[in-house]
């Protein structure tokens, strides 16, 4: 299956996803962009879109800004659109493993709206109960939508969840080759952000991991990689800055004018979850 059609964009796939055989084996796999089911014509798709009147994903908004919006989807309330959902991440994701269980999971839905509709742009997932305290464990940005920002945004929203459930996050391992160039972006300029924010000399791990939400191993590994701490003369690690370097980068990530999380927008509480839903 070298292509598949959804919406007004022919795409090349990536790599195989499990769907039936009598699917896999056709040159174009035509995906309704609201629902995702998939069909094996194009007349197939028009005939379906007569019907469907689904036009944002199930579940709640939590999120607009202008024309972007996010929905949380319930895996266990919408099993169908979220293992269809899956199905489609496959074809972009060597690594997903996770198709059909998933009602252990919430979906988060990026969407550009125009007046057909909330056309979907990418999503990532988390685990309602992470013990390793996972933030997210799967996020894909479709390939026509990459290169806006889009991704950065995504992980950003990550974040703030994680923020306002008081926790510390990190994405689980392993990331794709793009995933982990995405968060080293995203690692690095949030740190850089938190210690402009601070700008204290006693600054402390702790207080970028406050300010961030990331976990200890990620800021520690942030920091290695920007050369920033370095042992003293009794061997122990501190944290050295240039704050002339970091305030041009933060203008350098500036100029790029990619769409930002305003967390006051964002109208959503920690979800509580029985061990036995």
């Amino acid at each position: 299956m070298p292509k598949i059609q959804i919406g007004e964009y022919t795409i090349d796939t990536w790599y195989a996803a499990p769907y039936p055989q009598e699917y896999n084996v056709l040159p174009c796999l035509f995906l309704c962009e609201f629902c995702f089911k998939y069909m094996k014509s194009e007349f197939g798709l028009k005939r379906h879109m007569l019907k469907c009147t689904t036009r944002h994903p199930p579940g709640d908004e939590i999120y607009r800004e202008g024309n972007i919006s996010v929905f949380e989807v319930d895996g266990r309330k919408h099993k169908i659109y979220c293992q269809n959902l899956c199905l489609l991440s496959k074809i972009f994701l060597d690594h997903k493993t996770l198709y059909y269980d998933v009602e252990p999971f919430l979906f988060y839905i990026m969407t550009e709206q125009t007046e057909t509709g909330a056309h979907f742009v990418g999503y990532f997932s988390k685990e309602k109960r992470s013990l390793a305290n996972y933030n997210v464990s799967c996020i894909l940005t479709l390939p026509i939508h990459q290169r806006k920002g889009y991704g950065n945004f995504l992980i950003q929203f990550s974040y703030l969840l994680t923020s306002k459930e008081d926790k510390y996050g990190s994405p689980e391992k392993p990331l794709s080759d793009l995933g982990l160039l995405s968060y080293r972006h995203y690692w690095r300029t949030a740190v850089v952000n938190a210690i402009l924010d601070l700008d204290d000399d006693l600054l402390t791990i702790d207080d970028i991991m406050t300010k961030t939400r990331m976990t200890a191993d990620d800021v520690v590994h942030t920091l290695f990689l920007m050369n920033m701490l370095h042992k003293n003369a009794k061997g122990d690690y501190v944290l050295v800055k240039n704050k002339q370097a970091l305030l041009e980068y933060k203008d350098k990530i500036l100029a790029k004018g990619y769409i930002q999380v305003k967390p006051e927008l964002l109208q959503w509480d920690p979800v509580l979850f029985n061990r036995i839903e």
